[in-house]
């Protein structure tokens, strides 16, 4: 045995102990390192690859976008363009008036008052065949739609003890006329023979909103009790209500199924009421459709109409002619389209508030129906409130029963309003301005003992200036401001008031 240098187990230093060893760890290493540099050399390139394309993606996306704005913008500004959508006007709207023979001979001259022969579509269904079916004169001629007798409902079951049967007619009167399947029909419209439509005023609210949606619009009664026995969130028929055409068309093909889950129900407006709520659709409700499930004077309602645009009158036979001295509620009605309504719907029976400080009277315009004046200050809450001048619809003066806040007539002699209605309506081409003059009611007054002006010795008329804005309805609700321009003096008898858009920091000042 021999031994290096003498030393045991020593070896050479400079010899590798684990050559093996080393050499296989470098081989395993070396892979690894070529891939983490591939990868990284891939990744690098791949960014930069992929970098180029998204910016071309995210410009084509803008300019796609840019491209379609532009042709919305030119969608909705180009008057040219064929698919653009008009806006709504009378020719988009179809009237289903319901009717019954018994009553039409009177009735139809309801329609008379407000139908524009040419100008209109609509329909009169009746129960039965009407003298005017046998009559050579068509119904235009007549100032009428035309006349339609509606199909047999007799399978339809009916079961409540107190109506009668014809509800299920009446409630399927626009689905029979959606299936006449008339071109260009964006609105169906519902009445009664005894409803009176402003169709100036129905088109302006129907423009505003979309005919492609599904919309039910209408109102309420003005009974909270029938609301109560009915239900709040049904449109009255006798007031009107609209139907889009989409929604006109879902209710015709479900109707007819739906009509026979609810045949305990009494009318025709709760039936169109239940299918309404399995589609699903709400009422929208617009305080100018009025149901007027009243008796006896609308002078109270009328003189405060709310800040809406007159659409709808119903149950005029039942009230006083909207006119004292009229010879029929018809030949009234008549004087109000003739005049006011002719040279401006938008602001008819629209309220204003002023005061003659001198004589301390309150003063409020119904513009194009009357002026009532009061001796005395009353703030604007109360005079926006009607008076008690009617009474519901179950004949009892009972202020809890409206579905409204009222006021009591005054008692006081000396507090009664003189009200001067509407004689006269015209246009003065030279000032630009419409000019309506309003007479004193001529009735009979208990004396007043108050020591102040009285308007009855001193006032015999009043003259009042409007502008005509059509526009009324574009902008945001607000009542019109009045002035009171000048007062009775020496030989005058007469008030002359303006009334116009309030100006900059106006108000009703008590």
């Amino acid at each position: 045995m021999k031994y290096n240098n003498g030393l045991l187990g020593h070896k050479d230093p400079s010899a590798d102990p684990y050559p093996l060893r080393r050499r296989l760890m470098l081989f395993l290493l070396l892979p690894m390192l070529s891939f983490y540099f591939l990868y990284t050399i891939n990744l690098v390139l791949s960014s930069a690859k992929y970098r180029e394309p998204c910016a071309t993606t995210t410009s084509a996306a803008a300019t796609t976008t840019t491209t379609t704005t532009t042709n919305h913008l030119s969608f909705t500004n180009d008057s040219n363009t064929k698919t653009k959508f008009t806006e709504t006007g009378l020719q988009h709207i179809v009237f289903g008036i319901a009717a019954s023979a018994r009553l039409w001979d009177k009735r139809k001259e309801y329609i008379k008052v407000w139908w524009k022969p040419n100008r209109m579509r609509g329909f009169v269904w009746l129960d039965k065949p009407v003298s005017e079916f046998n009559s050579t004169v068509p119904t235009h001629q007549l100032g009428l739609p035309m006349l339609r007798v509606s199909s047999d409902t007799s399978r339809f079951r009916y079961t409540h003890r107190q109506g009668h049967r014809s509800a299920i007619r009446l409630s399927r009167i626009v689905a029979e006329t959606h299936r006449l399947s008339l071109p260009n029909v964006r609105w169906y419209v519902m009445g009664d023979e005894d409803t009176v439509f402003v169709p100036d005023n129905l088109v302006r609210t129907l423009a505003k909103f979309d005919h492609r949606q599904m919309y039910y619009i209408g109102s309420n009664s003005e009974s909270h009790l029938q609301n109560i026995y009915f239900s709040y969130n049904m449109a009255y028929g006798g007031g009107g209500f609209a139907i889009s055409r989409p929604l006109a068309q879902a209710l015709a093909s479900m109707q007819d199924g739906c009509l026979n889950r609810y045949p305990a129900l009494y009318g025709s407006d709760d039936r169109i009421q239940a299918c309404m709520a399995e589609l699903g659709v709400p009422l929208t409700r617009h305080p100018g459709f009025h149901q007027y499930d009243v008796y006896g004077d609308l002078l109270g309602l009328l003189l405060a109409h709310p800040v809406a645009p007159l659409i709808s009158l119903h149950h005029l036979d039942v009230v006083q002619p909207i006119f004292p001295n009229s010879s029929t509620r018809a030949v009234a009605l008549k004087k109000l389209f003739a005049g006011p309504i002719m040279l401006d719907s938008a602001g008819v029976m629209q309220q204003s508030i002023c005061y003659d400080k001198v004589n301390r009277l309150t003063v409020s315009v119904s513009w194009g129906f009357a002026v009532q004046v009061v001796r005395g200050i009353m703030s604007p809450r109360e005079m926006e409130m009607p008076a008690r001048t009617f009474l519901n619809w179950y004949r009892r003066a009972d202020y809890t029963a409206y579905a409204f806040n009222t006021r009591p007539v005054a008692r006081n002699p000396c507090q009664k309003p003189y009200v001067y209605y509407l004689s006269e309506a015209r246009y003065d081409a030279a000032k630009r301005t419409t000019v309506t003059r309003y007479d004193l009611n001529n009735t009979d007054r208990p004396a007043c003992r108050w020591k102040m002006f009285d308007p009855a010795e001193m006032l015999d008329h009043i003259v009042v200036y409007k502008k005509q804005d059509s526009g009324l309805w574009d902008r945001s609700p607000r009542r019109n401001c009045c002035r009171v321009l000048a007062t009775p003096g020496g030989d005058e008898s007469s008030m002359t008031i303006d009334v116009g858009v309030c100006r900059e920091g106006e108000f009703s000042q008590i």
